[in-house]
């Protein structure tokens, strides 16, 4: 009788050992990520302007209607929001989600694909009550929403 243990691992030190030789060998490499460049000066900016700037050229966004938003009114602990946002619009390009209070405004962007689902959700970091904006950008133009979130300490307001 054989042990199935053993014959798993022997597997799997083998693949593993193919492995390591073949990117020593030079056959494998990790290749670079099929991502946009890094916005440092987006993620760097102090205002929710800058950040818009820094990240699209420009600060002008019209509020839309289209842009939905899901946030809490309060928060009881300013470390974990969950916060959403989807949109109906044609050709999203881009999502992000800025929050005006922080010492860093950017809490996430995202770039999409042509066939991407323009939805997005996270849970941010809020360092006071603030308004929170969810901007999209789509067919060139950017769209605005925003929804101000009350932090409060262990929920009893303040």
């Amino acid at each position: 009788m054989t042990n199935p243990n053993r014959r798993f691992f022997l597997k799997g030190a083998v693949a593993s050992a193919v492995a390591v030789f073949a990117a020593a060998a030079g056959w494998i490499s990790p290749r670079r990520a099929a991502a946009a460049e890094w916005p440092r000066d987006a993620y760097a900016a102090k205002t929710v302007e800058e950040a818009l700037k820094n990240l699209y050229g420009s600060s002008a966004a019209v509020a839309s209607p289209e842009v939905k938003i899901r946030a809490p009114l309060q928060a009881e602990n300013g470390a974990v929001v969950p916060v959403s946002v989807s949109t109906n619009l044609p050709d999203v390009q881009s999502i992000s989600v800025l929050v005006e209070k922080n010492a860093a405004p950017l809490a996430a962007h995202l770039n999409l694909t042509p066939s991407a689902v323009p939805y997005f959700s996270a849970n941010i970091k809020l360092g006071a009550t603030s308004d929170v904006h969810f901007i999209v950008k789509s067919g060139g133009k950017l769209y605005r929403a925003k929804q101000l979130v009350k932090v409060t300490v262990g929920g009893c307001g303040g």
